[in-house]
């Protein structure tokens, strides 16, 4: 991870979210691929760079770089509320039967920063599979 350069701004700012879907229902599996663009466009749009995403079976882990502009508060509301209108929209007859009463991701989250040095730490842990 590298400094990244804007007009005005030299920034390293890091996150690392993990939330749940809604009850922690595990429907993974049926949706991963789709999630998963959803992400990456998501990201790509509003100029957050993803460094690491796992999507295990009842909850995500998304680490990412963002200019200081945007607040982790900012960031987790954009990027959970329009994958959850995309699902819902791509997968209303599977998710309904998981989701009862609307919502797809629990309201709460974690967010934790990085710096360079506890960056690859939280990609490492991220990338193991013994946690999921």
């Amino acid at each position: 991870m590298t400094a990244t350069h804007s007009n005005h701004t030299v920034y390293n700012v890091n996150y690392h979210f993990v939330w749940c879907p809604k009850y922690r229902h595990s429907f993974r599996s049926k949706i991963e691929e789709p999630l998963a663009a959803s992400f990456r466009t998501i990201c790509e749009e509003y100029d957050y760079e993803i460094e690491t995403l796992h999507i295990a079976p009842d909850h995500i882990h998304l680490f990412l770089s963002a200019h200081p502009k945007h607040a982790p508060s900012e960031i987790i509301r954009t990027v959970k509320s329009i994958t959850a209108r995309e699902m819902w929209q791509q997968h209303e007859p599977l998710i309904e039967d998981y989701l009862w009463g609307g919502g797809f991701w629990k309201v709460s989250y974690y967010v934790g920063t990085a710096d360079k040095a506890s960056a690859t730490t939280i990609e490492k842990y991220i990338e193991r599979t013994e946690h999921v």
